[in-house]
């Protein structure tokens, strides 16, 4: 993509709304992190992509697993928008490897589930500590 002061080239395709492409989740092993959450969702991890171990959503989105060993990792939140048919084969998986679930985000209601909005939801943390969530609906915004 030229810089933004340099004119466009008409066979570039433009965006006509702006969306998540990808985005760096930091691992103190990327190599762990990816294959836990791709093998949760039930998704592929990709090729190596320069330090990136990416894991495309399949919406257009691409999780670029970056590894920082040395230094440490600011938790993040990461929300996945999952089909209600695959929902209990995910938390059977994480049972399956003695994860962890939880119906709130604090982590206090283990073992549950939670029926936001119409759907069902759960949290779970993954190796490196980040705060992931499944969720068959939505959230419905003011």
């Amino acid at each position: 993509m030229p810089h933004p002061t340099q004119p466009r080239h008409d066979s570039e395709p433009q965006a006509t709304v702006v969306q998540l492409n990808h985005t760096a989740v930091y691992a103190h092993d990327r190599q762990l992190s990816a294959e836990f959450i791709a093998a949760i969702l039930g998704v592929e991890v990709g090729a190596p992509f320069g330090p990136f171990l990416p894991i495309d959503l399949g919406n257009g989105v691409t999780l670029d697993y970056y590894e920082k060993r040395d230094e440490p990792i600011q938790p993040q939140h990461y929300a996945f928008l999952v089909p209600d048919e695959q929902f209990d084969a995910m938390i059977a998986r994480l049972e399956a490897i003695g994860v962890t679930y939880y119906a709130d985000p604090g982590h206090t209601d283990p073992g549950r589930i939670n029926r936001l909005f119409g759907g069902r939801g759960a949290y779970f943390d993954d190796p490196g500590g980040h705060n992931m969530e499944i969720i068959t609906r939505p959230y419905i915004r003011p």
